[in-house]
């Protein structure tokens, strides 16, 4: 039965991969191959089914939508986003095209579309590894998701050119999506917190998204991004976007087993693999530079770059259309590219800290909004990460506390706590050059409330590092990160859960002498 091969192979290599340290999609990735590898030896017929293309789209369809539902469209039209994903595309193009001619002796329209397949990066890899490190809604993170997703608009436009095709004229419907928010919005507030959330998503990731897009000769990825992005400003959108997790992780799973049992590749798509692997640094040296071109700090220009550093599944889907001679190649390109991409990306901030001195002599004078304070003034208190867990306690100090000041590291949400009336400032705990030179002579306490334990962990040793001797307490789920922070550097840690029952109990406690209603 293949599906019980599938899944044997994927948690194998799995768990294997994640014990080296490495995100287990490579080690999905992995078990494709040998799942290739063992039907070629063998004789035996294990390929990529419908059952497992089906959940293989399915996985992506999912991702997109929850990639949306953290996305608000206003930040992805700016300058950074739209100038450097089309001044990236056409460079690529330039070079990619005649480099490609001479090499391999194409034919130069099957090098211009070789080219356009690998001018994209991957939605999947960098919204997944992205989203690992809570990093979406982090500034780069924005930017990377941002060009990511004006790729895909690209790659939408060359798919239909390439198939002489073009969408139906009910896709002008499409415009008028702002018109379903309300009723969208209601439906999400009617659906509960059960299972009737969860079949909310799947309903608009899906069916309204995927299929309704696809119904009028429009890209299903796309609609399930356009659907997430509807989501997005709706309180309960994190709550929708936590509820789908479990199913998204499990149908992701056959986007990579289905890459790999793809097939074998000959000695022509192995060589054309190792000369777009060879190359594979380029591009993201030239989003690193088009990036700083817009003003950008080094430090989000290397990360947002970073993340970018890949080939696309779109490049396969652009090839299904166009070039279906050259899937297998693609393929082993796009396989190759992650499995240098995922560990890169996973140790990017300790990358940065080693080599970011030397990178941000390319910075320019005038910097990007993603500039972070060098002063925090007269502020006593201070709450890094402004979260909900921060916000509460931002505002049970603030009536006891003037001089208080929280930090976050999505610029969208800081300036939403300023309109709201708080001292709240754009500032990334993980980024080294906030901590360089940071002038805090009044802090005498810190509250960790970041979403990310390595944020925490960093946080603490760098407030330290810095001569910091006052109080600084943070909270985690669970036991051993609570150990980890102390070791770090922090006065206390708390559980979570463990806090919320013993607030709880307070509340009982404080109204012990007083008479029920």
């Amino acid at each position: 039965m293949p599906e019980a091969l599938w899944i044997s192979f994927a948690f194998a290599l799995g768990l294997l991969v994640r014990s080296l340290g490495l995100p287990p999609l490579v080690g999905y990735l992995a078990a494709g191959f040998l799942l290739s590898s063992v039907s070629a030896v063998t004789g035996l017929a294990i390929e990529a089914t419908d059952a497992l293309n089906h959940i293989a789209h399915l996985g992506v369809l999912l991702l997109l939508f929850t990639v949306g539902l953290k996305l608000k469209l206003k930040s992805i039209v700016s300058p950074e986003v739209i100038g450097g994903s089309l001044l990236h595309f056409g460079i690529t193009c330039a070079i990619f095209t005649p480099g490609l001619y001479l090499l391999m002796d194409l034919a130069w329209p099957t090098a211009l579309m070789l080219a356009v397949a690998l001018s994209f990066s991957s939605t999947v890899l960098a919204a997944k590894v992205l989203e690992s490190k809570r990093e979406l809604r982090a500034f780069h993170g924005r930017v990377a998701i941002g060009i990511l997703i004006m790729q895909d608009l690209i790659a939408l436009v060359v798919m239909s050119l390439a198939a002489g095709q073009t969408p139906s004229h009910w896709a002008l419907v499409v415009f008028g999506l702002p018109l379903l928010r309300p009723l969208l919005f209601r439906l999400l507030d009617a659906s509960g917190h059960d299972e009737l959330l969860v079949l909310l998503g799947l309903l608009a990731a899906l069916v309204l998204g995927g299929f309704g897009f696809e119904s009028v000769g429009l890209s299903s990825e796309l609609g399930a991004l356009v659907f997430g992005a509807m989501l997005a400003k709706h309180p309960r959108s994190q709550e929708l976007s936590k509820s789908l997790w479990s199913v998204k992780e499990v149908f992701l799973v056959g986007f990579f087993l289905q890459i790999g049992i793809g097939g074998l590749p000959d000695n022509e798509a192995m060589v054309f693999a190792l000369i777009a692997t060879l190359v594979l640094p380029l591009k993201g040296i030239l989003f690193f530079f088009l990036l700083l071109l817009f003003r950008l700090r080094a430090r989000s220009g290397f990360l947002s770059a970073l993340a970018l550093t890949n080939y696309s599944e779109f490049g396969l889907i652009v090839a299904s259309v166009a070039l279906p001679d050259w899937l297998v190649p693609l393929a082993i390109s796009v396989a190759l590219s992650f499995l240098i991409s995922a560990p890169l990306n996973r140790f990017a901030h300790v990358i940065y800290e080693r080599y970011g001195s030397g990178l941000s002599r390319y910075e320019g004078q005038r910097h990007h909004p993603d500039e972070q304070p060098l002063s925090l003034g007269n502020t006593r208190v201070l709450i890094m990460g402004m979260g909900r867990t921060g916000t509460a306690a931002y505002d049970w100090i603030q009536p006891q506390e003037a001089e208080l000041m929280g930090l976050d590291s999505d610029p969208a949400k800081a300036a939403k706590h300023q309109r709201e009336g708080r001292n709240v400032v754009f500032a990334d705990a993980e980024d080294a050059s906030f901590w360089n030179g940071l002038h805090m002579p009044e802090v005498h306490s810190v509250i960790l409330a970041l979403g990310d334990i390595e944020a925490k962990l960093i946080a603490a040793r760098m407030l330290r590092k810095l001569g910091f001797r006052g109080y600084i307490v943070a909270h985690t789920m669970y036991a051993d990160e609570a150990h980890q922070i102390r070791e770090a550097g922090a006065n206390d840690a708390y559980l979570t859960m463990n806090e919320t029952g013993v607030a709880l109990a307070s509340h009982i406690m404080n109204r012990a002498d007083e008479q029920p209603d």
